[in-house]
């Protein structure tokens, strides 16, 4: 090996490197916002290890035993007024444990290794409660966490199979040459809009289906319902990627955008756990999150039956979000290495 041949080219690497001032500012203030994020997702004793639901009464005082378990630390206790609804949120797995003191009873849910391990805790504390089981049939873990791991692997394809495309385009001057022709830049990017959402699209249901002859998933809803918010937040995501590539041109810069758009969303989303409980700020955060409302969405439509309609909140934000996705990327879109 020649070390002059060597040497040159990781020099003129590492110049290439330092001289890009976008890339270089991105890689180092990118891992100082991921820090001061999870500083302010997760500060004081940290995220909660459990989640207690107590069924209380309008203007209803704690007793004796309520305030002492309640000063456990590493666990949230949720108030809820609805028998019902709080049973729904045990048999999906936003709580861990249910209890109503009025009535000297608990429910848990037996497919929830949590829920055996908090029940253990608060039998420790407390005596003389009738034990239950959460009504209807309670879902598995893995059914549960289901629409989060479709839906950030649709993620990280639309994102990252988008973003670094046009990055490439414009280093090769593929775009400038396809600025000589008659196509305009909305077209352009509608084109690859449309192409990622096939493929995407694709993707997700053969993996699904594969899946699904091996883990037989628990499905309450319409798989047509299913097919059609898929396609609402991947041409979602598709548009903020296609936003956030819409001027950058250096691989290195690309990639500390997109991770810094799509961080947030695979910890605040309810990926991999429910927000249940959460502070207010960081559920209205959340709320402006395009894959909050895919897998909420999803996660309805599979666990509670729900259709298109009752989940028409999460359908109007996506479409709302990728509206402006797109006419902002599209207004945005440069054609040319040059800023």
């Amino acid at each position: 090996m020649n070390f002059n041949r060597f040497f040159a080219v990781f020099k003129a690497r590492n110049i290439e490197f330092f001289r890009d001032k976008s890339s270089l500012g991105w890689n180092l203030l990118f891992p100082v916002l991921l820090l001061v994020g999870f500083s302010f997702v997760f500060s004081g004793d940290g995220r909660p290890a459990y989640k207690v639901g107590l069924l209380i009464q309008p203007e209803q005082r704690q007793n004796s035993a309520q305030s002492a378990l309640t000063q456990l630390r590493f666990i949230a206790f949720i108030d809820y007024s609805d028998v019902v609804l709080a049973k729904e949120k045990l048999s999906r797995h936003s709580l861990d444990l249910l209890i109503d003191y009025n009535t000297q009873r608990y429910w848990v849910n037996e497919e929830s290794s949590k829920s055996y391990l908090v029940e253990k805790i608060f039998l420790g504390q407390q005596s003389g409660f009738t034990r239950l089981a959460s009504s209807g049939k309670s879902i598995r873990y893995i059914d549960w966490v289901l629409p989060g791991i479709l839906a950030m692997n649709m993620m990280f394809s639309c994102l990252f199979g988008v973003g670094f495309v046009i990055v490439r385009y414009r280093k090769n001057s593929v775009l400038k040459r396809l600025k000589a022709t008659p196509l305009s830049a909305f077209e352009f990017v509608a084109a690859q809009l449309l192409s990622r959402l096939f493929i995407v699209m694709f993707m997700s249901t053969v993996v699904y289906s594969g899946c699904n002859v091996f883990f037989d998933f628990y499905m309450l809803g319409s798989y047509i319902d299913l097919f059609i918010i898929g396609v609402l937040g991947a041409l979602c995501l598709i548009s903020l990627g296609l936003l956030v590539a819409s001027r950058s041109k250096s691989e290195e810069l690309i990639g500390g955008l997109l991770n810094l758009t799509s961080w947030p969303m695979m910890m605040l989303s309810g990926v991999w756990f429910s927000l249940e409980g959460a502070p207010d700020a960081l559920k209205t955060l959340a709320d402006f999150l395009p894959l909050t409302h895919l897998v909420a969405g999803a996660r309805a439509i599979i666990t509670e039956g729900a259709s298109l309609s009752d989940i028409s909140f999460h359908v109007n934000a996506l479409l709302v979000m990728s509206s402006v996705f797109l006419l902002l990327g599209a207004y945005l879109f440069s054609w040319n290495t040059e800023r």
